[in-house]
């Protein structure tokens, strides 16, 4: 049953604080804190903050055999600059995990015959990391879940259309929502000003047109809709908002990884979309993408349990 996470792992830079990061890596290491079977296929170099990541992958007790060590770029970086309230992202090109390789990412899938494979986007921007997704994709009979996390200027509309045509489940804010509905579907009315009945007829097409098994949408405090095929719709609005909200870094790959944590564990599907939703808030609730301190997984473990 085991996860397969296929992307970047990075250092967010503030400066003075380095915290690794990245989509995917947010996604795997949630899995692995909850003792799901996951396996993280990314790239790091021979340097500091190889070591940074390589210290995540300890200390969450995750399988390292995805792991690839490049020994001439550097390990991914985002500096990340402060504005007041706001921060600016700057994305470095030719990056570590731009150049994941093939042989090696089939070599250590091989080993665990996955139930589910997650992919985005950035990792796509490099010729030999898409090669290697794709080959990866190509190898495997698991079900493909995309979580889009589009970044400005990372992915153009061929990246988009390749993603959406491999997928079998995609998962989309509320802002990629409206991407997808201008590039694919020549809507450039924004999503909070049509009517909810044309919005699920937007997905509906959306599905229909990239043989989709489901389109998730996830909407903040306001929960999320399961858009699946042949018209199944499942709208989760009774999420508890959180107390409140240090920062939402790090809330859609939450989300991510319970959704598949309940696949992974057989969890009713609007169980599942309820217990994202809430873990996704509560992400809010602490600073950054991932808890430092471990015990923040042991009461939803507990209260899931429970349940």
């Amino acid at each position: 049953m085991t996860t397969v996470v296929f992307g970047e792992a990075l250092v967010d830079d503030f400066g003075g604080d380095q915290q690794v990061g990245g989509a995917p890596f947010n996604v795997a290491r949630h899995l692995a804190a909850f003792m799901a079977p996951q396996l993280m296929v990314t790239r790091v170099g021979a340097d500091r903050n190889g070591n940074l990541v390589r210290a995540e992958f300890e200390r969450f007790a995750m399988s390292a055999r995805g792991l690839q060590l490049d020994p001439m770029e550097e390990t991914g970086r985002v500096i990340v600059e402060r504005s007041g309230d706001t921060h600016r992202f700057i994305i470095l090109p030719r990056q570590a995990y731009d150049f994941i390789d093939t042989d090696a990412a089939l070599a250590a899938v091989r080993e665990v015959d996955p139930l589910t494979v997650c992919f985005g986007t950035l990792a796509q921007r490099g010729e030999r990391s898409r090669e290697a997704l794709f080959a990866l994709l190509g190898a495997s009979t698991a079900t493909r879940f995309l979580d889009l996390n589009l970044r400005t200027g990372q992915c153009d509309n061929d990246c988009l259309d390749r993603s959406l045509s491999a997928a079998d489940i995609v998962k989309v804010n509320e802002e990629e929502l409206q991407t997808l509905f201008r590039e694919f579907l020549g809507i450039d009315e924004p999503a909070d000003a049509m009517t909810a009945e044309a919005v699920h007829v937007a997905c509906a097409a959306l599905v229909k047109k990239f043989r989709l098994e489901a389109l998730l949408v996830t909407l903040g405090h306001r929960g999320s809709v399961y858009f699946g095929a042949g018209g199944t719709m499942i709208a989760n609005r009774d999420t508890p908002a959180p107390p409140y909200v240090i920062d939402t870094v790090g809330a859609g790959d939450a989300f991510s990884a319970i959704f598949l944590l309940g696949r992974a564990l057989g969890w009713p599907l609007a169980q599942t979309l309820a217990r994202a939703n809430e873990f996704a808030g509560a992400v809010c609730a602490i600073p950054g993408a991932v808890p430092r301190d471990m015990d923040f997984y042991d009461k939803w473990e507990a209260r899931w349990r429970a349940a």
